[in-house]
């Protein structure tokens, strides 16, 4: 019996570096399947066949990647599987426990979810095709790990400005007092959002400080943020040296204390995914959605 036809998917460009074999020996990704090294310096082989000696030199990059059966995998089957959102989940669950499992060993750029080459002789052609900005990228990455920072204003809580204690209300008409109260929620809202703006000022400076990038992505909304955080405003991610790391942690979170407005949260270290954008050109690995490479 024939086996049934597989692709190669590709999690990430790695820096093969001393013990990453042994880190990605029993590693398993998407679907259950084993995950290995592909490399080219001398070769053409998986790590652990021709080749494997080179790619234990520290420059050498490599791609990280699974076989994945190709009737689960191709154009059609993958236009169904991004409508189940169980999928998608365990998916990429998957993906990202390879990419964090490689981290403590070595810098990973890591690639988006379902990019796929029809074999491992195609993707061996992106990966010296690529090789130089791999490399250029992989040296921007080292020893760096990407961390999150939102800035959330909470409802309701706002700090008054200071000064002389208003005299007692008269009285007024309900279409008054209705005036009123809209216009005194609308003051809060603006002292809210001010103290957003602050904070956001205040994580700007010190990030120019302790990281080296910074990528702003849009403010999350609906499902995506929490209902007790209150309105997400910020949502930057910063790529930090480690060993500025803690530094840059304590700062930031100092930099909203005296704004009881504003809810700033850190996250991280994480593997850099708003770092890692694929070089282009007509070796770019496929992403989701996209057509095979090599079809």
């Amino acid at each position: 019996m024939n086996a049934e036809p597989v692709l190669t998917y590709v999690y990430a460009v790695a820096s093969v570096t001393p013990g990453l074999a042994d880190a990605v020996a029993g590693l398993h990704g998407v679907g259950g399947a084993p995950v290995a090294l592909l490399t080219a310096p001398g070769g053409l082989g998986r790590d652990g066949g021709e080749g494997a000696e080179a790619s234990e030199d520290p420059a050498t990059a490599a791609f990280v990647v699974s076989p994945v059966p190709a009737s689960q995998w191709r154009e059609e089957a993958l236009k169904a599987h991004f409508e189940d959102l169980d999928w998608l989940e365990a998916t990429a669950r998957a993906h990202h426990h390879v990419i964090q499992a490689l981290m403590d060993h070595t810098t990973v750029l890591p690639l988006r979810m379902a990019t796929l080459y029809e074999d491992d002789g195609r993707a061996l052609d992106a990966l010296r095709g690529q090789r130089r900005s791999f490399a250029d990228r992989l040296s921007l990455l080292a020893r760096h790990a990407e961390y999150g920072v939102k800035v959330y204003v909470r409802p309701g809580t706002a700090t008054p400005a200071a000064g002389p204690e208003p005299p007692a209300p008269q009285p007024a008409s309900p279409g008054k007092a209705y005036l009123q109260a809209r216009r005194a929620q609308h003051h809060a809202q603006e002292d809210r959002y001010g103290q957003a703006r602050q904070a956001a000022e205040r994580i700007a400076a010190t990030a120019a400080r302790y990281a080296t990038h910074v990528v702003r992505h849009p403010a999350q909304t609906g499902s995506l943020a929490r209902d007790d955080s209150g309105e997400n405003v910020l949502n930057d991610a910063f790529l930090v040296p480690d060993g500025q790391a803690e530094a840059f942690r304590t700062a930031v979170r100092e930099a909203g204390e005296d704004l009881p407005g504003v809810r700033i949260e850190v996250t991280g270290p994480w593997a850099p995914y708003s770092f890692a954008v694929p070089p282009p050109g007509p070796a770019e690995p496929a992403g989701p959605g996209d057509r095979l490479r090599g079809t």
